[in-house]
């Protein structure tokens, strides 16, 4: 093997390092901003968990904000993307004829299997986004990254509820993102009310039943 192929393999070993103490740090931010939010943690306390000393977190990043805005941005194109796709499909399927409770399933369900199939990481994401969702560092960055999917599934409800005043819409869907919020929280009172009956956890419990109770609301608005 020649001297510059020998480098080439170093330098790329090198940076898949780099990308790993990225995901490690990712990985730990992520875990302790969903416990105790962006001014409960430090960067000494992320270093900590992963290991390494604090000059280091400051080589990716430039500070504490940036690094919260990069622990965000990581899933939020995932779940955001995978929602779109999964209402622009429902729209061809249907045509002219969307249900509330139709949309109400491509939107959450598909986030729901995120959070069922992705293990861990996208549960500490999950319990991350209900934590920081009612800051105002939080919601700025909702307004960022999920905004356009959001208005996406308000526009075909806007369709399948033609005669529904369009800021009950909007208040529907305060609501149903206030209810999927609190699920993803898993802070354990549903358990402890119902005697272990439910479970916080049980996400595919939630994905059976919360597409179609918050149709049955919206439903009742128009009435």
């Amino acid at each position: 093997m020649s001297e510059g192929s020998t480098a080439k393999r170093v330098r790329r070993s090198k940076a898949e390092q780099r990308a790993e103490t990225l995901e490690q740090i990712l990985d730990a931010a992520e875990y302790l901003f969903s416990r105790h939010g962006l001014h409960g943690v430090t960067l000494r306390d992320v270093a900590h968990r992963v290991g390494v000393h604090t000059t280091l977190l400051h080589y990716y990043f430039d500070d504490k904000r940036s690094l919260f805005d990069a622990v965000f941005a990581r899933r939020a194109g995932v779940t955001s993307g995978r929602r779109m796709e999964a209402l622009e499909r429902y729209e061809a399927a249907v045509g002219d004829s969307p249900t509330v409770e139709g949309a109400l399933h491509a939107f959450l369900d598909t986030d729901l299997d995120l959070y069922i199939d992705g293990g861990e990481p996208w549960m500490n994401y999950a319990a991350f986004c209900a934590r920081v969702s009612n800051t105002p560092e939080g919601a700025a960055l909702m307004d960022i990254h999920f905004d356009p999917v959001v208005l996406k599934l308000v526009t075909i409800l806007k369709r399948a509820l033609p005669e529904t005043p369009e800021e009950d819409i909007f208040w529907g869907y305060h609501f149903v993102t206030g209810s999927l919020m609190n699920t993803l929280a898993r802070t354990g009172r549903i358990d402890r009310l119902s005697g272990g009956r439910c479970q916080s956890d049980d996400f595919a419990a939630v994905k059976g039943r919360m597409a179609r109770f918050m149709a049955a609301g919206f439903l009742a608005l128009r009435r």
